[in-house]
């Protein structure tokens, strides 16, 4: 697909996939419940970062879960969109906005072929748009000029790295200070006006190396 504008030339919107884009929470609180045998209703809706509340003590076992969510139960196939998501990204694309989806989701080894297909699918069977598809750990590489972010140890990271980012509220990232975002129509408003900052900014720089 050609691009009528080059890249250096786009405003690019960096959005995480799981907690932001795709309900992971959700998704995975069903897949926990059956892991030890008990009640969804009886995991709580609201879980702090690590997801203790859930029964899950340890990184290893939560590498066990989330294998056997992705590889068994076809977690990233079946997640649904948090509410608002698609369309807004859809209306965002046509801003001339370039939507960069970055995702940590190849972090556990052997099973990369399941994550990307069930990425990708899903993806296209929701209509989101995007330009590119990014599964990195280091999201600041990425070069977005603002990112919308859940994880509280990435948003950290790329505010350290003075990256512009939206916190997307979740029950694990209360204690993170704004810019956030409670819905996709907060993130909307906060990324068209970011954009348009971003349009007057370069066209002065445009002007003045003229």
């Amino acid at each position: 697909m050609a691009e009528a504008t080059p890249a250096k030339d786009r405003f690019v919107l960096g959005v995480d996939l799981d907690g932001v884009v795709a309900d992971f929470y959700n998704g995975f609180r069903t897949i926990v419940a059956e892991w030890f045998g008990v009640s969804q209703d009886s995991l709580t809706t609201e879980p702090t970062y690590g997801l203790r509340e859930w029964g899950i003590t340890s990184q290893q076992q939560y590498e066990d879960i989330h294998r056997f969510a992705v590889t068994q139960r076809n977690l990233f196939g079946q997640l649904s969109p948090v509410p608002g998501a698609p369309a807004t990204l859809r209306r965002l694309s046509d801003r001339n906005i370039r939507i960069r989806i970055i995702t940590h989701r190849l972090y556990i080894k052997y099973f990369h072929e399941d994550a990307v297909r069930q990425t990708t699918a899903w993806l296209e069977h929701h209509g989101i748009p995007y330009w590119d598809l990014c599964f990195m750990k280091d999201k600041s590489a990425i070069g977005a000029d603002l990112y919308v972010e859940d994880s509280p140890d990435n948003v950290k990271r790329l505010r350290d790295d003075n990256h512009p980012t939206i916190v997307f509220t979740n029950s694990t990232n209360l204690e993170l200070d704004p810019p956030r975002a409670d819905s996709w129509q907060d993130i909307e408003r906060i990324v068209i006006e970011t954009h348009e900052n971003w349009k007057q900014d370069h066209y002065v720089r445009h002007i003045e190396g003229l």
